[in-house]
């Protein structure tokens, strides 16, 4: 049984890609946290460190499940010869568990890349030659800043995952904040890199916001000024982080996360946290 939220006519299923160790230490990665701050992130998600101390990461992608179609935010790590095969844990399950929920490739209608890391995209685009688009039938979402950055987030990716889209006629592009076709908001929150962008859904007063990279590690939840070694503008990435966070003053906020041990997170603004 996948984790699942529901939200109004929406439901949110985390998917499961894989799970494995950082590539480097985590003190690397966040080198202004204190002890202290690393003790409270330990309590809030211990299964984000494993018995040799290593950071634990979880790869997954959301699928947004609603009365008019499917859309899938974020494409895992992808199979054994993929891009992200350098460092990350492949191959990924992405296909199994999307078959677990019921969901066919060709149900996808929306693919919406948070943005070009490779442990992202990895299903977006397979075969030998990776020219064929593993969602036949879908609309892939990217911001154009992304695009434009290109060279300087992955530049491999232009030839195995940007042109293959363009030339199937699959890659749509997003300037800022744009809603998606089925309701959903693609929101720019640039940092982590030029281009990345999450995912809202909303109904009512219920909101998940699928973060992508906006937050990869628990302390970056409970300290949100906490720059990661790896975003190409720090202070714009906590502007972004702090955007999402604070920008609701009623009701909860559910947080998808790719990377942390449990993929929902109830956030209520001045009200802490809980898992789930």
């Amino acid at each position: 049984m996948l984790p699942t939220l529901q939200v109004g006519p929406y439901t949110v299923i985390a998917l499961p890609d894989s799970a494995g160790p950082f590539f480097s230490p985590r003190s690397d990665a966040f080198p202004a946290a204190t002890d202290a701050q690393w003790s409270a992130a330990d309590r809030f998600d211990p299964g984000a460190v494993d018995t040799l101390g290593r950071w634990w990461l979880q790869f997954r992608a959301f699928a947004v499940r609603g009365d008019r179609g499917v859309t899938l935010v974020d494409a895992g790590i992808g199979p054994a010869d993929s891009p992200a095969a350098s460092w990350a844990p492949v191959p990924g399950v992405l296909p199994a568990s999307l078959a677990t929920a019921g969901i066919q490739p060709s149900d996808v209608d929306t693919v919406v890349l948070t943005h070009l890391h490779t442990d992202h995209v990895g299903w977006a685009v397979v075969g030998g030659d990776h020219t064929r688009p593993f969602f036949p039938n879908a609309e892939y979402v990217l911001q154009r800043a992304e695009i434009d950055a290109i060279d300087e987030v992955n530049p491999q990716l232009r030839s195995t995952l940007i042109d293959p889209l363009r030339s199937s006629g699959q890659l749509r592009l997003l300037d800022g904040d744009t809603p998606l076709r089925h309701g959903e908001l693609a929101l720019a929150t640039p940092g982590h890199t030029p281009g990345h962008q999450s995912v809202l859904v909303e109904s009512g007063r219920d909101l998940v916001a699928v973060t992508g990279d906006l937050l990869v590690h628990a302390i970056q939840l409970l300290h949100p000024e906490l720059a990661y070694a790896h975003e190409m503008d720090a202070a714009q990435a906590r502007s972004s982080r702090e955007r999402v966070l604070r920008g609701r003053s009623d009701g909860t906020l559910h947080l998808a996360t790719p990377h942390l041990t449990e993929p929902f997170i109830a956030h209520r603004p001045g009200l802490g946290h809980h898992r789930g």
